[in-house]
């Protein structure tokens, strides 16, 4: 039984890093134009975050092939486990 090893081109890559710097372009250009609302700023600085995250995750860290569900599940888990944690500071904080 033969494996076929998918092998993909460059280009893939080269997009990928070019909607990367334009994520952190659009994200820059948001704080440095400074007459934008804060609340706006934030808000689209937390949905870049988020973009940029699945971005290097799924194309860089390869998480998009086969083979990578371990991983996946420690990254979920991770965050379910810092959530859990930021969560529980807070409210130990607070109260």
């Amino acid at each position: 039984m033969k494996h076929r090893h998918r092998v993909e081109g460059p280009e893939k890559h080269i997009v990928v890093f070019i909607f990367s710097i334009v994520l952190t372009a659009i994200a820059f250009a948001a704080v440095a134009a400074g007459g934008i609302n804060t609340a706006f700023t934030i808000i689209l600085l937390l949905v870049m975050a988020v973009l940029q995250v699945f971005v290097q995750m799924g194309y860089w860290m390869h998480l998009k092939d086969k083979g990578h569900l371990m991983p996946i599940l420690f990254m979920i888990g991770g965050f379910f486990v810092a959530s859990t944690c930021i969560v529980m500071a807070l409210f130990w904080v607070w109260w």
